[in-house]
């Protein structure tokens, strides 16, 4: 593939977040260039990253106006129903209703979100793999394994030098590197967070019994334990445990990981069986203090990392890169400098709120359900009751989660830039 003398916009990390980015920049008639510090076919592998991402149907809105989702539709597991508990019983298997229980069902929106569903579960091995592909078609160029060395911001544009010496320049750099973002501490960028004191644990397994597109979710004292359904009757299993017990489930045998998790389950989706590796994650909240600086813009985890309790952090990344794309390319048509601070602010002036809002979100969440004082277990069980008994209130947070809330970027209402 020729290399393109002089892209538009350079980003940095070609992940998820990143190559979306590169997608919808490309579709809106910009030239974007991908640089990865990892081979694109080394982030394909099912021991790179193990995780399952839960992503909102407005995001697969985004990857369906650019021509990727009907690649990725067969891999995507619809989420039909979402069930909350509290405590240490498995909601699905108790004898009868209970007060703490919170049901959300796709069917009760579905007038609204055009029979959507509240979500998808997507392996994130497939979606890096359906992404690479569609960056290839689109002839996108992609400089990987290549790492950016030093990047200096001047007032007419970036310029970044490469470990091999190359030099690059266009008018803005954009930081998707990830939470330790090189980008973001050249441009003098600080951040704010702080460490749980926990990890999550990630595995697969094969249910005996059919999950119907239920994904499970309960709180326990150390955090929540989550039965994310997958395609092929398989369930993501997420649970958090603090870090000394997550390290020690990391080493466990299989035979102690299997007993471990058939006392988790319990009896409502039969017999489990673990197949792969188990992956452990560290967990901390983290939120740059700025979007932007001059000549560069920062999305997904290098601009915010929070705690997965909610499955949010990814479609955070995704609404960046659907809001930066729009901004961008719109500016471009009116003959703007898409690296100036007027254009980047525009930007960050849009993601600012959403992002602060969320993540304060699911630090209280987590602060509130990881732990087990009894009157704090009877103010949420309450809450969640209420929540449950009150349709209105339903409504809203599906919709809200699925991303369907507030001013939308285009991508996010399923329309082309």
């Amino acid at each position: 593939m020729a290399r393109s003398p002089s892209p538009d916009v350079i980003i940095a990390g070609a992940g998820m977040a990143g190559s979306t980015l590169a997608l919808a920049l490309a579709h809106g008639g910009l030239t974007p260039l991908l640089i990865d510090p990892q081979p694109f076919e080394v982030q394909l592998e099912p021991t790179f990253d193990g995780r399952s991402s839960a992503i909102a149907f407005s995001s697969f809105r985004a990857w369906d106006a650019m021509g990727v989702g009907d690649a990725l539709r067969p891999y995507a597991q619809r989420i039909e129903q979402i069930l909350v508990t509290d405590g240490h019983a498995a909601g699905a298997s108790s004898p009868g209703p209970s007060p703490f229980f919170l049901r959300f069902d796709a069917a009760e929106i579905a007038d609204r979100v055009r029979s959507e569903p509240l979500g998808y579960m997507l392996e994130n091995r497939r979606t890096r793999a359906g992404l690479s592909q569609a960056v290839a078609a689109a002839g996108i160029e992609v400089l990987a394994p290549s790492r950016i060395e030093t990047a200096e911001f001047e007032g007419a544009g970036a310029r970044v030098r490469l470990a091999d010496g190359r030099e690059l320049s266009a008018p803005l750099v954009v930081g998707a590197e990830g939470r330790a973002s090189p980008l973001r501490r050249w441009a003098g960028i600080n951040t704010i967070g702080w460490g749980y004191g926990q990890s999550g644990v990630v595995a697969t397994v094969k249910l005996e019994k059919p999950h119907g597109g239920v994904a499970h979710e309960y709180f326990l004292p150390n955090g929540p334990f989550a039965i994310l359904p997958l395609t092929e009757n398989r369930a993501s299993l997420v649970w958090t445990e603090r870090t000394e017990a997550g390290e020690a489930l990391r080493k466990a045998p299989p035979g102690a990981l299997l007993s471990l998790l058939r006392r988790r389950f319990g009896p409502f989706l039969g017999k489990v069986e673990v197949v792969g590796p188990t992956f452990v994650y560290p967990l901390s909240m983290q939120l740059a203090e700025r979007l932007v600086a001059p000549r560069l813009a920062l999305l997904g985890d290098a601009a915010h990392g929070i705690h997965p309790i909610a499955g949010q952090g990814l479609n955070l990344g995704l609404k960046d890169a659907a809001v930066l794309s729009q901004v961008l390319v719109d500016a471009a048509r009116l003959g703007e400098d898409i690296g100036s601070a007027a254009v980047l602010e525009r930007y960050a002036a849009w993601r600012r709120f959403d992002n602060v809002s969320v993540a304060a979100a699911m630090e209280v969440f987590t602060r509130l359900f990881s732990n087990d004082v009894p009157a704090l277990r009877l103010a949420r069980g309450v809450g969640m009751a209420a929540v449950n008994r009150i349709g209105a209130a339903r409504r809203f947070f599906m919709q809200e989660a699925g991303g369907a809330v507030g001013d939308l970027p285009r991508l996010f209402r399923g329309e082309a830039l």
